[in-house]
């Protein structure tokens, strides 16, 4: 795979990546997409134990509101495998994903601040909730990545120079464009090729068989892990199509 798919990062961190492919055609680069969205499994809140909730807010969606946090997902845990989470919070106060103490260290709220419920006098909520592993195709709670998409790499030339009464009207392009064999993100120069090229006639075209995927992660697990596993899934579909097809 890594012979015949070059991969270059525009830019990353923990939570989102920005990526060019090239060597993939629209469908693969619409299955990678699917796949980080519906196939890559991750841990979330599955059953909820109330022992006390004295506040305004039914039992059922505090419990919804639960399996909707993000969870850190161990890459060593395996689909039988669940954890076990509890919070205990007295108002007044509002409580809060953070506040989610979980059996083990490696599996926690991936974002601190998530409101769950804001108790008054007097109110209080204590509970348990056992969370599994699951993947997006089955429930968006499970789904890693929260914001995926991708654009063909476009490519920019100057064919002139305008006309000398001729006026620079903005011309909107987003993404990210090859230009001078440089990648440039368009955000650059505000998503306005006039601004980049200002005077310049200039001739935009889709790059073939090139993709420019943006990803972002819920915090679950690392954007780059989240889209290895993901084509990984690929693979391995990919591999019982073949052992079917030869039986």
């Amino acid at each position: 795979m890594a012979e015949e798919y070059d991969v270059t990062f525009i830019d990353r961190d923990d939570r989102s990546a920005r990526f060019l492919v090239r060597g993939v055609t629209p469908a693969f680069a619409n299955g990678v997409r699917r796949a980080i969205l519906a196939d890559v499994p991750t841990l979330s809140i599955d059953s909820v134990r109330v022992i006390e909730n004295s506040s305004v807010m039914f039992d059922e969606q505090i419990a919804l509101r639960l399996g909707l946090v993000p969870l850190t997902t161990p890459d060593d845990y395996r689909p039988d495998d669940e954890v076990t989470l509890a919070i205990d919070v007295e108002g007044p106060a509002t409580a809060y994903s953070g506040d989610l103490v979980s059996t083990d260290d490696q599996v926690q709220p991936a974002e601190e601040n998530v409101p769950i419920i804001e108790l008054k006098e007097g109110q209080r909520l204590e509970l348990e909730a056992d969370a599994t592993l699951g993947v997006g195709k089955d429930h968006a709670k499970h789904q890693g990545g929260v914001a995926v998409g991708y654009r063909h790499l476009q490519r920019v030339e100057v064919v002139g120079e305008k006309g000398e009464f001729e006026d620079d009207d903005p011309e909107i392009i987003r993404g990210v464009i090859e230009a001078d064999g440089e990648l440039v993100p368009t955000e650059e120069f505000d998503n306005d090729l006039s601004q980049r090229y200002p005077g310049k006639d200039v001739e935009v075209e889709d790059v073939p068989n090139a993709f420019v995927f943006s990803v972002e992660s819920d915090g679950s697990i690392p954007v780059e892990e989240l889209v290895l596993d993901a084509v990984e899934t690929l693979e391995a579909r990919a591999d019982e199509l073949e052992e079917a097809v030869q039986l």
